[in-house]
């Protein structure tokens, strides 16, 4: 079972709002083997022109769906937010079921080599205020570059799934994309 953590801006989340979030949200369900250890993580916003935004962000393994939507209306904001979901997810299964996928999965975590407090010492512009740790998953650059449209980011790491190393793909100035592929070769 899906977990929904419900938060609210400038709003109470009433429980009537939050039995929509759910009842909508849990539809998503039928789409994944597992999703015990998912958590939803769901916000609403009220601004002062009375429009209503809705962001739901649901971390997956190998995967994380993230959509907004907003209107004048929280309840058509919620539904626009899961219909975008649904289409994400059957987009990114379709393109799975095309592929196969007979390797397995690699970690990659990002680890600083300096001390956080000795680098804040010797420069403040290279502060290192955030870590993230990500699991790479082996796919071509245009899987790649369909992951990080749907995050709304401006670059994606990955594994390719031909080579088996860690490429970047990222979006240029221009709007088209760039591909940056390491190598073990100095």
């Amino acid at each position: 079972m899906l977990k929904i953590n419900v938060r609210g801006e400038n709003i109470e989340v009433t429980g009537s709002i939050r039995e929509y979030v759910e009842k909508k949200l849990t539809k998503l369900e039928k789409y994944f083997e597992d999703t015990s250890s998912s958590t939803a993580h769901v916000n609403l916003k009220v601004y002062s022109d009375k429009n209503c935004k809705v962001e739901v962000t649901i971390p997956l393994p190998y995967l994380v769906l993230r959509a907004e939507e907003t209107s004048p209306d929280m309840y058509a904001s919620i539904d626009l937010v899961t219909d975008k979901l649904e289409r994400q997810i059957r987009k990114h299964k379709t393109k799975l079921n095309r592929k196969s996928r007979e390797k397995g999965f690699k970690t990659f975590e990002f680890v600083p080599t300096a001390d956080p407090e000795e680098a804040a010492a010797e420069d403040k512009k290279f502060e290192i205020v955030r870590t993230k740790s990500v699991s790479l998953k082996p796919m071509d650059a245009e899987e790649a570059i369909l992951q990080m449209d749907m995050l709304g980011h401006d670059f994606f790491i990955y594994e390719d799934a031909e080579t088996s190393g860690i490429d970047i793909v990222y979006r240029r100035r221009d709007g088209r994309y760039g591909l940056i592929e390491a190598s073990d070769e100095e």
